[in-house]
């Protein structure tokens, strides 16, 4: 009997194919895995499998029903998205590795490199939202303060009346005046760089305002 050749020769666009299909598979797989590890919220919602599945429970019902359905849905995504993956990642190895065993080594190569590039690109784009400034802790509320002192410091330029009434609040030589414009500053700055207290800066400038305010004129802000 013949002795059967160690590997069969595959066709380039054969060989690119399921080394394409590969590496979307491991990446898309890693990926799911990834979120679920950093429990992203976006692991339960998406992947390589989308499922049609039964409404979002109400956050009010405290029914069994309802707190044993949030519960498993999250692990029962992840099985399915993983599952899906497995599905793909095994027969694009297996069946190019029966008919060349040298294809099927560097396709498990490419998969491995393919799974490693992934995990660090994951991990990257973590740090670059975390960097981000608008997702840092307390960021929102320190926002809508950092507003309403822009807003509240507005009306003296906008409004003649309280410009008259107030006439020390666009005066830089009034040294509350100029404490003020400097917290501003720092606020602005706070809120757009980086690894920085925002909150404590706009909470500096509220006090700033207040102490400029009371500076500035004879009237005081109620009236």
């Amino acid at each position: 009997m013949p002795a059967m050749p160690d590997a069969i020769l595959m066709a380039p666009a054969e060989i690119a194919l399921w080394a394409a299909v590969l590496v979307l598979a491991i990446a898309g797989t890693v990926h799911v895995l990834y979120r679920s590890v950093r429990r992203d919220p976006a692991t339960s919602a998406g992947g390589l499998l989308s499922r049609p599945g039964p409404a979002a429970p109400n956050p009010r019902d405290n029914s069994p029903a309802n707190n044993d359905q949030s519960g498993r849905s999250e692990p029962d995504a992840l099985f399915w998205n993983v599952f899906t993956g497995l599905v793909v990642i095994v027969p694009a190895v297996l069946v190019p590795a029966v008919l060349s065993p040298v294809v099927g080594l560097l396709l498990f190569i490419l998969g491995t490199a393919a799974a490693l590039l992934t995990l660090t690109g994951s991990r990257r784009l973590d740090l670059r939202q975390k960097s981000k400034p608008e997702n840092r802790p307390a960021w929102a509320d320190a926002a809508t303060r950092h507003d309403a002192v822009l807003r509240q410091w507005s009306r003296y330029e906008l409004d003649p009346g309280r410009a008259i009434d107030f006439p020390g609040m666009s005066d830089v030589r009034v040294p509350q005046t100029a404490e003020f414009f400097r917290a501003m500053k720092e606020a602005q700055r706070c809120r757009l760089a980086p690894d920085t207290d925002y909150a404590r800066a706009v909470e500096r400038l509220e006090k700033a305002l207040k102490a400029a305010e009371k500076a500035s004129g004879p009237l005081s802000i109620g009236s």
